[in-house]
């Protein structure tokens, strides 16, 4: 009897010593990963105030739809590769999607495409020609999310319309339904930029970004944006953020996706050195006891 629970001990044990070693070690580099299915549509919603072409602006309510797809033939193991688009249109006639530039209504403000790549772990932007097409435009530093297990500091962060990369500077820790997330800080002043066709200006931008430092996920972000002309005049000055449903649905998502995390790269490893080791050893003693006495 004693052979048999001292060899079965073992076996657990060793069992869940190598399991605690796998789940620690090995895990973490194969699930921290961005998976290669992303596809997500974010909401946000805000006032602008529009040029009216006589110095003046007339302001109204709007929406913003971004779509962001994973082009899985062209990811790999280690980089993705995404197809973004997305509109800003003038919130009127209960309007749930983006809106063709002939509208009716003259509903659309503003909209574009783009093509990016990322590392799957890092999150850092991937200037490689194998992953993009010729007119994808380069980038530097992270673009549509944080890397897992943000660090409370400084990151560099793609802006697309100052064409650069810009600080991302942590500035505090806050809860969002629940769920601790990162703060970051974003400030860019007076960024040259074209306004539209053979019109120059400047684009400013005091933009928040929240972040669940586990799965580096954007849960909310708001911003206040200013484009004027080379003379001061207001272009497009916007104030907008994610809406209620969307930061909820984010935050949601987050906690189900570190909850998994945790379990398997922190709860299996714990389970497997607290009770793997003592059932190791017992298990060790009571068959060296049994040789002894025989």
């Amino acid at each position: 009897m004693r052979k048999g629970f001292g060899i079965g001990l073992s076996v657990l044990g060793g069992f869940l010593v190598t399991l605690a070693i796998l789940a620690q070690f090995w895990a973490p580099g194969r699930l921290m990963k961005t998976p290669l299915d992303t596809d997500s549509l974010t909401l946000l919603d805000g006032t602008a105030e529009l040029s009216d072409g006589t110095g003046g602006t007339t302001s109204f309510p709007v929406k913003a739809f971004s779509v962001t797809r994973a082009d899985s033939e062209r990811s790999d193991s280690d980089v993705i590769v995404f197809q973004n688009s997305s509109c800003l249109v003038k919130d009127e006639g209960e309007i749930d999607e983006c809106v063709s530039a002939d509208d009716p209504q003259e509903r659309l403000v503003s909209a574009s495409t783009d093509n990016f790549a990322t590392n799957r772990r890092t999150a850092m932007a991937v200037d490689d020609p194998k992953y993009l097409p010729p007119s994808a435009e380069p980038k530097q530093g992270l673009v549509n999310k944080w890397p897992f297990e943000a660090e409370k500091k400084t990151y560099e962060y793609w802006d697309g319309y100052a064409g650069q990369p810009v600080d991302a500077t942590y500035d505090r820790t806050e809860s969002v339904d629940g769920l601790e997330t990162y703060v970051y800080k974003i400030e860019v002043s007076d960024a040259p930029i074209e306004l539209s066709d053979g019109i120059q200006g400047t684009y400013s931008v005091d933009r928040e970004i929240w972040i669940d430092p586990t799965t580096g996920a954007i849960i909310n972000q708001s911003e206040h944006q200013e484009r004027v002309d080379d003379e001061g005049n207001p272009f497009l000055i916007l104030d907008y953020g994610f809406t209620d449903d969307q930061v909820a649905g984010n935050a949601d998502d987050a906690k189900s996706n570190a909850g998994a995390l945790d379990l398997v790269t922190k709860t299996v490893p714990l389970v497997g050195w607290i009770v793997g080791i003592p059932a190791l050893l017992i298990g060790i003693a009571l068959q060296l006891m049994r040789r002894r006495t025989a």
